[in-house]
């Protein structure tokens, strides 16, 4: 049986910025928000989501990811009782919680950094950072410089070949599982990391839960470093290059960009990443949503058919399942992370086919373990349609799809003439004729096709 990641649907929340919280952390107040958090739940799981990555979560100065404080739910969220619960609610539904684990860097306020500060070269914490030099000076007139993550100077990077940095940060680990229960961790840049700091975190979350995952970001690079043979690093990694390829294959009209893409990663004769796991996704906190890039918005429907079924790990960002819109405003990820009222979303979506398309996807995957886990095979491509399936030795899924807006397609699909085939949603027979399937696949449409033994 494949652990519960390899097979799982997740959904993507920012805390900060569902919840309507402030973006700057200047209040002492603790304002208790797990409660609007908590009423997503019940949606979630409707949807059919199994699993919740959700955060930045620890204690932080502004956006969540510069750090000050790695035991303690950001105050501005609520209370580690409040996230207790929260994770408590989600397992009751059967939906697993990732967190967000800021491991590269810490804010300025983090407690060594203003040792540091205070202290200069006597403080115990110079090892800790990056780079740390007191003959220079940075845009914040320390009186000293250090490394920071892409020149941002809020963010300092961690010495993570230190080990006492090492041991601090896996006894954070340590805490959230005890602490709060949690099933995995989403690295954030994991790029960045250094690989024995990895391997040692695989070994310790191994050792504590057997099934923990850590899934990293990565963004550009070979993916397989992280995710190598054995069992040293990590579990899987985000998947950019797809995510690239799902709206501009659509923009274009040029399904050979999805589907060369699938080839060189996970075809069964050769694919790179074949039988790895990676996470699959249209947007998140970082990139425009998906209905902000595309030029035909119908396409939402066969891109997220490609997300559930094409292989990987597919993952929700929260409120684009009702496929609203959001883009950066130069460097401001704010409109990517708005508050959203759930009950206004759910009686007017944006794009009103939409929820009930992905819960429809969702109860086709689970019904077939062929489409979690099987091999994949292209069966036809051509510039706007395109067929393939998700086979192991008792069950096999195909998936056409067609991305011009203006007319239907009718397509004919390599298929074996064993068993019986039928279209997935409706139920309706669809008869092998000479080794092929012929199904009309709508404009910006998707047809599923089963095959019963």
């Amino acid at each position: 049986m494949a652990p519960w990641y390899e097979e799982a649907e997740f959904y993507h929340i920012y805390p900060i910025g569902l919840t309507g919280a402030p973006r700057k952390n200047e209040s002492e107040e603790t304002v208790h928000r797990f409660s609007t958090l908590e009423q997503w739940l019940p949606h979630i799981a409707d949807l059919g989501c199994t699993a919740i990555y959700i955060g930045p979560l620890f204690e932080s100065t502004t956006h969540g990811y510069d750090t000050k404080d790695y035991k303690q739910v950001d105050r501005r969220l609520g209370d580690n009782a409040d996230f207790a619960a929260y994770v408590k609610k989600a397992h009751e539904l059967g939906i697993k919680v990732v967190v967000d684990g800021v491991f590269n860097h810490t804010g300025r306020e983090f407690f060594a950094f203003r040792d540091i500060q205070e202290k200069r070269e006597q403080s115990p914490y110079c090892g800790w950072y990056k780079g740390i030099w007191f003959g220079g000076n940075t845009c914040y007139n320390d009186g000293f410089s250090y490394e920071a993550w892409r020149n941002c100077f809020e963010l300092v990077n961690l010495n993570l070949q230190n080990q006492q940095v090492r041991d601090y940060l896996l006894d954070v680990i340590d805490f959230w599982i005890d602490e709060f229960d949690i099933d995995g961790i989403r690295l954030d840049c994991a790029d960045c990391l250094d690989f024995g700091f990895m391997e040692q975190m695989r070994a310790r979350t191994s050792a504590k839960k057997q099934d923990f995952w850590l899934m990293g970001e990565v963004i550009h690079g070979d993916y397989a470093r992280y995710i190598g043979d054995g069992q040293h690093l990590l579990h899987s990694v985000t998947n950019y290059e797809l995510h690239k390829g799902l709206y501009s294959g659509h923009n274009d009209h040029n399904y050979f960009e999805i589907a060369h893409t699938i080839r060189r990663e996970f075809d069964e004769n050769g694919g790179i990443y074949k039988g790895k796991k990676l996470y699959s996704f249209v947007d998140n906190h970082d990139v425009d949503r998906l209905a902000s890039k595309l030029n035909v918005k119908e396409n939402m429907i066969p891109i997220y058919a490609l997300l559930y079924f094409l292989p990987g790990i597919p993952s929700i960002y929260y409120g684009s399942e009702f496929g609203i819109e959001g883009r950066k405003e130069g460097g401001n990820d704010d409109p990517l992370r708005p508050a959203l009222n759930l009950e206004e979303l759910e009686k007017n979506p944006p794009a009103e086919k939409l929820p009930a398309w992905i819960k429809t996807l969702s109860d086709v995957r689970k019904k077939h373990p062929a489409a979690r886990t099987g091999r994949y095979r292209e069966l036809m491509l051509t510039n706007r349609q395109y067929a393939f399936a998700r086979l192991d030795e008792t069950d096999a899924l195909i998936t056409a799809v067609n991305n011009d807006e203006n007319q239907s397609a009718g397509v004919w699909i390599p298929a074996s003439c064993d068993g019986t085939w039928k279209n997935a949603v409706t139920g309706e027979a669809i008869s092998p004729e000479n080794g092929k399937l012929f199904v009309e696949v709508p404009p910006c449409g998707c047809v599923l096709i089963e095959k019963e033994a």
